[in-house]
């Protein structure tokens, strides 16, 4: 399939996939400090942003054989791989069939057990419903830190400090993202992540300590499932170490990729 894409800035590529519910432009923060080293390839998952839906189950081998074909038709099979959440995930599976080089997995999921998977199940369906029955007042909701905390508190160490239109916008691509329930219940009854301790080049786990969606325990057992692997804490972070800690997660990407122009 066709998946939506963006590419800017000079140098080696350097892939780069959101989570569930959001679209490219959850990398916006990251934009200006990779750009000029790296050529950026900036992808919608399926049935995200402008890419059309997969057809049948919405799982993440489904996902993972897309980003490979994504990957394939576009020249990519040596490209570094940078993924966020569901995308860690993604970048992760590809890592371990041996697509790509160089990866960076930040809060990945799929290494949640026992009782972490119905949080995480429940905490987001409940979080999902709310931000549809917002949708009419996402923008003025995105104003003001006081609401940008209560709707955020989820995913971000300081919702408060996030700029307006990066939230307004995630908050718009969760509500219209047509595939969230659907991929949701699949990540939750779905095969745990599986590893490798061979991969085609380094691989980084970033984990912000205050994660309260994938809770930071589970850093452990990426860890053990990729044990070439290096781990890196975010301090004051949450679940998005690219929202709250930039600079930080641009320089860890660029330690791991290294700065090498084609």
């Amino acid at each position: 399939m066709s998946l939506h894409s963006e590419r800017l800035g000079t140098g080696r590529p350097l892939l780069m996939v959101h989570g569930l519910g959001a679209n490219l432009r959850t990398w916006d923060p990251l934009l200006s400090a990779l750009r000029g080293s790296r050529e950026l390839i900036l992808v919608d998952l399926p049935g995200h942003g402008r890419s059309a839906p997969l057809a049948g189950r919405q799982t993440v081998e489904a996902y993972a054989d897309a980003l490979n074909g994504f990957v394939q038709s576009h020249g990519l099979t040596m490209a570094d791989l940078v993924g966020s959440s569901v995308g860690g995930r993604l970048v992760l599976e590809l890592a371990r069939r041996g697509i790509g080089r160089h990866c960076v997995a930040l809060d990945p999921g799929g290494f949640w057990r026992g009782w972490e998977t119905r949080w995480l199940h429940w905490t987001l369906a409940a979080s999902i419903r709310l931000v549809r029955l917002l949708r009419p007042f996402h923008p003025g909701l995105s104003r003001h830190a006081i609401t940008r905390t209560l709707l955020l508190a989820q995913l971000s160490a300081r919702p408060w400090l996030l700029p307006p239109q990066l939230v307004v916008e995630e908050l718009r691509s969760l509500a219209a993202t047509p595939v969230f329930d659907a991929m949701l219940r699949e990540l939750a009854r779905g095969p745990l992540q599986q590893g490798s301790a061979r991969t085609p080049g380094l691989v980084t786990i970033g984990w912000g300590r205050q994660d309260h969606l994938l809770l930071p325990r589970q850093a452990a057992r990426a860890l053990a499932a990729f044990p070439s692997a290096r781990l890196h804490w975010f301090e004051n972070c949450g679940h998005f170490p690219h929202w709250d800690q930039p600079v930080e997660t641009a320089r860890v990407i660029l330690e791991t990729v290294g700065k090498d122009a084609l």
